[in-house]
């Protein structure tokens, strides 16, 4: 699961309530927190009766080795999961059937949303555009955190769901006016087939695709995927292996590798970093975490500092002050990171963009909203210094 903002709890909506512009999805926002429980969707009229068969939302996996005995490896996420027959992989999406592999989730949409792509969060690319966004359920990790763990801890049959298959989604954002569609909410590197499917049905309709990952995948389905978003935002949950074993369930390095690769590879890339009180927010991870970004991926990566809200298995901490959040900024500043950002504080100056050379103010954000825009051409409209990012 994906170290999901506050504000993408929002998200688990109804799957026939759709804001279909920034306007509305403000007006709305503090009813869709009230029913964001997954156990609380109101599907549209396109959802499976109970009796509807279970076989349109299963593909044969795209990445797994077939073993002696009908057994099965997965090589889909380090896991490296081995399955055997009529048993599931540790994401519970993914199925062994008689020696072959399935995905059970292909075009299985649980929760569906036209969100700012800010929300994302997504700030250097295509600002104030609006994505159409989805999920299905399932994840290859559990965070204690984790804000929409009614999904990404669920079996698919747990969960009422739509069918939207590639072509459909993609007409679907078209038809709405989306420029983007969001591959989000649960952690879509378990429903990688759908994902690089849509991604196709999409620039058939020139439609974009992003995707809001973990990062915990191996490098083979990270380059597909790759090689088919346009951009992809993955969450660094800490910067230690501890962290990463205790609160997470899964490993600090590969995440390390896929940032490595999805830099090199991806169209674009942003990271999320949720600070966590008193397990993550120390000023020598800070230190580490902005040193490793300038000398492994560059100082042009926008970092996200976002703040923790105590759910799921951590109800225990406090939310993040923000004076953690301004500290962390704060030494990522000092480190040479160009464009360290403060998340889930609306209206903090910390969510502006200022060009690294001059300093002028080039975007203004007010929450989800760009309140100033002086990127022009993809450069600061003072100075000139070209400014990294998707902007048109």
């Amino acid at each position: 699961m994906t170290s999901t903002p506050d504000s993408e709890i929002y998200d688990l909506l109804p799957l026939n309530h759709i804001c279909t512009d920034r306007r509305t999805f403000l007006q709305l926002g503090g009813a869709c927190l009230c029913i964001a429980a997954a156990h609380c969707l109101d599907l549209a009229p396109q959802a499976l009766a109970a009796d509807d068969s279970e076989s349109r939302f299963r593909r044969e996996a795209g990445f797994y080795q077939k073993l002696p005995n009908r057994m099965v490896r997965c090589k889909l996420c380090p896991r490296e999961c081995t399955v055997p027959d009529g048993e599931r992989g540790y994401c519970r999406v993914r199925e062994n059937r008689g020696g072959t592999y399935y995905t059970l989730v292909h075009s299985r949409v649980v929760a569906e949303h036209i969100d700012p792509i800010e929300k994302k969060p997504f700030f250097h690319f295509l600002p104030g555009a609006m994505a159409f966004s989805v999920a299905s359920g399932g994840c290859n990790v559990n965070c204690k955190f984790c804000q929409n763990w009614e999904i990404s801890q669920a079996r698919p049959e747990q969960l009422r769901a739509a069918y939207l298959p590639p072509k459909e989604l993609a007409s679907s954002a078209a038809r709405a006016g989306c420029p983007v569609m969001a591959y989000t909410y649960s952690e879509p590197v378990v429903w990688t087939e759908y994902v690089l499917d849509a991604c196709e049905a999409g620039h058939h309709e020139s439609v974009r695709s992003v995707m809001v990952s973990n990062g915990y995948i191996q490098q083979e389905p990270l380059r597909r995927l790759c090689g088919n978003l346009d951009a992809i935002k993955i969450d660094l949950k800490a910067f230690s292996d501890s962290y990463y074993s205790d609160v997470v369930r899964g490993e600090f390095k590969p995440v390390l590798n896929s940032i490595v690769a999805a830099r090199k590879q991806a169209r674009w890339l942003e990271i999320v970093y949720l600070v966590v009180p008193t397990l993550n927010d120390s000023d020598a991870e800070f230190r580490n975490l902005a040193r490793w970004m300038k000398s492994e991926i560059g100082p042009d990566v926008p970092i996200h500092f976002t703040r923790f809200t105590p759910l799921y298995l951590l109800r225990n901490l406090p939310p993040t002050p923000v004076q953690t959040l301004e500290r962390a900024k704060s030494i990522a500043d000092a480190e040479g990171l160009h464009y360290a950002y403060i998340g889930n504080i609306p209206g903090h100056p910390g969510e502006n963009t200022h060009c690294p050379k001059c300093r002028q103010l080039l975007i203004e954000r007010a929450g989800f909203s760009i309140t100033q825009m002086s990127v022009k051409k993809g450069r600061c409209n003072k100075c000139g210094n070209s400014i990294p990012g998707v902007w048109a």
